[in-house]
């Protein structure tokens, strides 16, 4: 079991999201991946936005926490530098793994969506109540 860390970017009625095509099944999910050995899971989230993202950002609040794997940590975060959607990580370049769309989506739009983990979604809408 490894921790995850990962981004939850927030711009103007939209959060940051990665749309995810593999075996003919579409869904989201949030910048994140596998803790390093050495890293704190706020590092781990720093690099995978940049990996993922192409963007530089600051790790902010936790907003939650998702069993599975070990832990998965989901922080606030903001865009401090980089090109949105420029990200060059190494799944992205493996044909086999599915297509890779990084995307800014409404987050009126989240309801409809198959966003991995929900439970991000549900914190996410208690927080901003």
């Amino acid at each position: 079991m490894t921790d995850r860390g990962a981004v939850v970017l927030i711009e103007q009625g939209k959060v940051a999201c990665i749309r995810r095509e593999k075996k003919g099944r579409v869904y989201y999910v949030f910048p994140g991946g596998k803790q390093e050995i050495g890293e704190t899971i706020e590092q781990c989230a720093k690099r995978e936005a940049f990996e993922e993202l192409g963007v530089e950002v600051e790790v902010g609040e936790l907003l939650t926490t998702v069993p599975f794997n070990g832990t998965q940590y989901y922080f606030f975060a903001k865009i401090i530098g980089g090109q949105f959607g420029t990200g060059q990580a190494e799944e992205f370049l493996e044909s086999n793994g599915g297509t890779y769309l990084p995307l800014w989506l409404p987050i009126s739009e989240l309801d409809g969506k198959t966003v991995i983990p929900h439970e991000v979604i549900t914190a996410l809408k208690s927080y901003l109540i």
